[in-house]
């Protein structure tokens, strides 16, 4: 058999059955589980893993397939491949197979090896329900071994190692949220008059929201046509406002939605295609936001097209989705073209109120509370209707103050997305850092050889007599059914 790569001197390709017994799990029956702690800790799949160890949920007081002390859990289905250590005597499903090294070769080395291997060892799998791998597969798994010295010398050295990688991967991991916290902050800055404290000392004269507000009511009462539609401007603007503008500068108000927007209109109810002439973004297209362009659906209806095409700058509301994500808005900057779908609501502002500043708005903390407090659930999902958007209370602001509060937070927020950028690169960095480390190792470039260390053929010539005695001193003995104590 070809061998994968040229190893150094002393070392030699041997198979995994050489180096270890390989027990594939078996699940026992339902009716022996238990989440009270008695019996074995009962491991079925890689779902109780954790980074080194894993996690028992549940237990078994008739195992039939055990797992011991510091054997090394194979994960060979659904998914494949990953790897775990056992911490104590343990039942396994069908999941799971124990790899119990010999007792000359370190568990970690193996360990280390099958995770450099992971992705190769996932791809052997087969089914077409869901992926497996049998106990040949695993039988076929090629192992470079070293020297036993070295063995040792790779495992210490890729345990300080990666140890540094994950301790960068810890920190790391606390960037995300942090950046979601500053964009917050940045939100809430400048949605509260913070962030424009000084541009309002430098422009004093602004016309003030009020006015701003009076020049809508009074276009929208000379554009009504009929009584009935001037009655009901009037009962629009008769409302009182429940927030506090006193809490603002001077020159703002907190102003419903309904006041400064022409209409609030529901998407297109007609079935979307894979394919067709122009995108209809759906909720799951609101991210952050911006519209997200991945996983689009088409629509090539004409009329649908004609009454639901987007204009630039249209701020979409997510009326509809789970309690957690009902109210997520985004900003249609004419990117492409598209329409939208029935559980998103197109927000038709007047040009008094800046739609990028409409948009920061909507996705402040404020406006998420806000969400939560007028929602109506359902089963599984919760709903705002364009009633309830159109009492939204925001801070309205002179209309200059609001396009200035724009560039500022744009500036902020362009900050930001470098930094994520910065960090989504040196997480890569780091994931692809880890496979180096074990690829390095395993072709020994890790640690230095010694000349002076018995070759690797011999120490697998040692294993091979051990198993051999050991197994001819075995005597027979007569099948019993096994109780706990059999495993302790």
């Amino acid at each position: 058999m070809e061998e994968p790569y040229e190893l150094p001197e002393g070392w030699m390709w041997t198979t995994l059955p050489e180096l270890a017994d390989i027990v594939m799990g078996q699940s026992p029956p339902s009716a022996t589980y238990n989440s009270e702690g008695k019996g074995l800790p009962f491991f079925q799949g890689k779902a109780e893993f954790g980074e080194l160890f894993p996690t028992p949920v549940k237990w078994c007081i008739a195992p039939k397939k055990v797992a011991k002390d510091k054997d090394i859990l194979l994960s060979v289905r659904a998914p494949v491949g990953p790897t775990n250590i056992c911490s104590e005597i343990s039942c396994i499903g069908r999941g799971l197979t124990a790899i119990r090294p010999n007792d000359d070769i370190p568990n970690m080395f193996i360990l280390y090896y099958l995770r450099s291997i992971e992705k190769k060892i996932a791809s052997s799998g087969t089914g077409s329900t869901f992926e497996a791998i049998s106990k040949g597969d695993i039988e076929k798994i090629r192992i470079p071994l070293p020297p036993l010295n070295e063995q040792h010398r790779i495992v210490s050295r890729l345990e300080a190692l990666l140890a540094q990688v994950n301790m960068t991967k810890e920190h790391l991991a606390n960037v995300p949220p942090l950046m979601k916290q500053f964009r917050q902050s940045v939100l809430v800055a400048a949605c509260s008059g913070r962030l424009t404290e000084d541009w309002r000392r430098e422009h004093p004269e602004v016309e003030p929201a009020s006015e701003l507000l009076e020049d809508i009511l009074q276009r929208r009462l000379k554009q009504a046509d009929k009584p009935t539609k001037k009655q009901r401007i009037e009962k629009i603007y008769s409302y009182r406002e429940e927030q506090d503008s006193e809490l603002l500068p001077p020159s703002w108000e907190y102003i419903t939605l309904d006041k400064l927007c022409e209409s609030f209109q529901y998407g297109s109810s007609k079935k979307s295609m894979p394919e067709g002439k122009i995108p209809v973004l759906r909720m799951g297209n609101i991210q952050e936001g911006e519209i997200d362009w991945s996983n689009l659906v088409y629509s090539s209806n004409n009329e649908e097209i004609e009454k639901y095409s987007l204009e630039p700058e249209t701020v979409l509301f997510n009326r509809t989705n789970s309690p957690e994500l009902v109210g997520k808005t985004a900003i249609y900057r004419s990117e492409r073209p598209a329409i939208f779908a029935g559980y998103l609501i197109r927000i038709n502002n007047y040009d008094e109120l800046d739609s990028e500043y409409l948009n920061y708005c909507l996705n402040t903390t404020q406006a998420k509370e806000c969400c939560l407090r007028v929602k109506t659930d359902g089963v599984s999902q919760s709903n705002i209707n364009a009633q309830k958007l159109g009492k939204f209370e925001i801070p309205f602001c002179p209309l200059e103050e609001q396009r200035e509060i724009v560039r500022r937070v744009n500036a902020l927020l362009d900050i930001v997305k470098s930094i994520e950028q910065r960090y989504q690169k040196t997480k890569t960095l780091m994931d692809h850092l880890t496979q180096s480390l074990l690829a390095k190792a395993f072709r020994g470039e890790l640690v230095p050889q010694d000349p002076n260390d018995e070759p690797a053929s011999v120490l697998l010539e040692r294993i091979i007599q051990e198993r051999a005695k050991n197994e001819k001193e075995k005597k027979p003995r007569k099948r019993k059914t096994r109780t706990l104590l059999d495993y302790s």
